[in-house]
């Protein structure tokens, strides 16, 4: 016998886990992570340890940017289960990194590159690299960027863009010589061309692309990448090696290289073209690149004693035609894979294209302050400027907040193989604001909690509302929002908003909230029995625990509970299954801490109240007949 009770107590214990953890999940899907966290530890403290609870105790406090506590529960889940999941997992190691403990947090990276190592993030990940935890697929979330494919693109090879004078100059085997064909990709050789473009209001327009205005600089093999003088007297660019008689020049080994040369401006034409004194015959120089002084000179080159591939050097550029020695950018820039295409904007910031960074896949454009900062950290410029496929040749006119600039890729969607694209791009940020008010009356509502809250459940910002009722946030264009507003005696209101992508855009949306005490009575949602049953649903406990912050909130407060059933059953039967359902309720409420004197009486009244015309005989919807399963909470004392 003694033996039957232990089980029957074991399986009531873990019956009222079960349940109270599946209140707690009711809270967390409705982002009450305060009230969720609570129930969550009391379940661990009644035994409940498992992988759901622990996790579900980190998303608590990693939803409400509380890393410290955050990392507590996702450590415990990580070493007590080896199958967390890789959004756990991923999450751990977040919260590691905000606490800046990084040597942990790459720990944990590299397991996760072990264990889910067909997961995105871990495609990413790079070990030498932290700045690998960042996802490069949402970088630019908080900016809207516009990319067009210009309309100058052929079905062949178009690159590399560099504006001067509204003259936009670019790479292109447009050619349709037949003679003048690539056995690598069975493509014509590339030239140089030119087109007129205009910025007429953010519209570009173009000309046609002609041959760039020179007699000497194409020839009948590759020109490409160039760079021109603020002065707009002297354009670098990068050939084929050839010979006087413009005939491709080899080495020993049967390999023609890439070299830079130099024009100047005659008149409208370019004219004296001579070869950098760095160049060789047997290796490759070139995609030269100005910095905004004009003082320096920047290069890709595969010669011995570089780090990759290829890799980015510079030189001084001297008077009487003469460079210092080429000087590599050393490991913050360059890779064991291939570094191209460099860059310098207006504003010193240095770009270039790389594959053997952190990146989506073949090169990507990345940014570096290391002509400012010696040991800065490279920075992927993420989607949409890059993509899985070959994104280079990024080029600015303008440092401005709206940005427009260039790029070349071979992504899928363009014309021909490589395109130039277009991009312009700013910040997009909209306001999001309100009045909170009593449902009941329309009373303003002042001090007012507002949170704001991210479509993966993150509280990302928290407000009060003024003496007048508004609320008001800052949040990024074309996301999802919830807004969710409480405060105490009030059942909490939340909307959700979607924003657009119009910048500097209002959206108003008020929140009402209902008050948990009118008149004489704690006002909540009904508390709802299954028929012929007296203990307490979820639905019915979600519901309780408002009651419970009331009297949380007035110490003194009292109040007796009366309970109703509908009239099926007979009369003693249903006077008894009430008087049950109002012990019930004022056993729970004493469960989760409040005084048991506090609650004068609970007490049933059977079918006495009825709310409708459900009396006995009278045939009723199931409907209809719940309405008269109620409990009701009637204050009879507050200070």
């Amino acid at each position: 016998m003694k033996t039957k009770f232990l089980i029957l107590a074991l399986t009531f214990c873990i019956s009222s886990i079960f349940a109270q953890v599946k209140l707690a999940d009711k809270f967390f899907d409705n982002y009450g992570y305060i009230k969720a966290s609570e129930l969550y530890e009391q379940a661990l403290n009644n035994g409940d340890d498992s992988k759901h609870v622990l996790t579900r105790l980190g998303d608590c406090y990693y939803n409400n940017s509380d890393s410290e506590k955050a990392v507590i529960w996702y450590k415990k889940a990580v070493n007590k289960y080896e199958d967390i999941s890789a959004e756990h997992l991923f999450k751990y190691i977040q919260t590691l990194k905000s606490l800046g403990n990084y040597s942990e947090a790459e720990k944990w990276m590299v397991q996760f590159n072990n264990i889910h190592n067909q997961d995105g993030r871990s495609k990413k990940y790079n070990p030498d690299n932290l700045g690998a935890f960042s996802e490069l697929i949402s970088s630019n979330e908080k900016s809207v960027v516009n990319l067009y494919n210009l309309p100058i693109n052929s079905n062949q090879s178009d690159f590399g863009t560099y504006i001067h004078d509204n003259q936009l100059y670019f790479a292109s085997s447009r050619g349709d010589d037949v003679s003048k064909v690539y056995a690598w990709n069975k493509e014509p050789f590339l030239d140089l061309y030119q087109v007129f473009v205009e910025d007429n209001e953010g519209q570009l327009k173009f000309g046609t692309p002609n041959f760039i205005t020179s007699t000497k600089i194409n020839t009948d093999y590759h020109e490409a990448s160039i760079a021109i003088t603020n002065d707009g007297k002297t354009m670098y660019f990068t050939r084929d090696n050839v010979t006087k008689r413009n005939k491709l020049d080899y080495d020993k080994k049967g390999t023609s290289h890439l070299k830079i040369y130099k024009a100047s401006l005659v008149g409208s034409s370019w004219e004296n073209i001579k070869e950098l004194p760095f160049n060789d015959e047997i290796y490759s120089t070139g995609h030269p690149a100005l910095s905004p002084d004009n003082k320096k000179l920047y290069f890709v080159s595969d010669r011995p004693g570089g780090l990759g591939q290829t890799d980015i050097y510079e030189v001084d550029i001297l008077e009487n035609n003469k460079f210092s020695l080429p000087k590599n950018l050393g490991s913050k820039i360059n890779t064991a894979g291939r570094e191209m295409f460099p860059f310098v904007s207006k504003d010193s910031t240095f770009y270039f294209s790389s594959d053997g960074h952190l990146n989506l896949g073949l090169l990507d454009i990345f940014k570096s302050n290391i002509i400012k900062e010696e040991n800065a950290e490279p920075e992927n410029l993420g989607a949409p400027y890059n993509s899985g496929y070959d994104d280079f040749a990024y080029y600015i006119d303008s440092d401005d907040i709206n940005k427009r600039g260039y790029l070349s890729s071979n992504r899928p969607g363009g014309q021909g193989n490589d395109d130039i694209y277009s991009f312009s791009s700013y910040e997009c940020v909209q306001d999001i604001t309100g009045i909170a008010r009593d449902a009941y009356t329309n009373k303003i509502l002042s001090n007012t909690e507002v949170q704001l809250i991210n479509e993966t459940g993150k509280v990302i910002n928290k407000a009060f509302t003024d003496d007048k009722g508004v609320y008001k946030f800052a949040a990024d264009c074309n996301k999802k929002y919830i807004v969710l507003g409480t405060k105490p005696d009030y059942k909490e209101d939340k909307k959700e908003i979607l924003l657009d992508n119009k910048n500097k855009g209002i959206t108003t949306t008020d929140l009402f909230l209902h008050p948990l005490i009118k008149n004489n009575q704690i006002v909540i949602n009904p508390i709802f029995f299954d028929f012929d049953k007296w203990n307490i649903r979820t639905d019915a406990e979600y519901e309780l625990e408002k009651v419970i912050d009331v009297m949380r909130t007035h110490p003194n407060m009292v109040i007796k509970i009366e309970s109703h059933t509908d009239s099926r059953g007979s009369d003693k039967y249903n006077m008894k299954l009430s008087d049950r359902r109002a012990k019930s309720s004022k056993d729970y409420i004493i469960s989760r801490g409040i005084e048991s004197n506090r609650i004068e009486s609970a007490i049933g009244y059977g079918e006495n109240q009825l709310l409708n015309n459900c009396s006995n005989g009278v045939k009723c919807s199931e409907q209809a007949h719940q309405l008269n399963r109620r409990t009701q909470f009637i204050i009879i004392k507050m200070n």
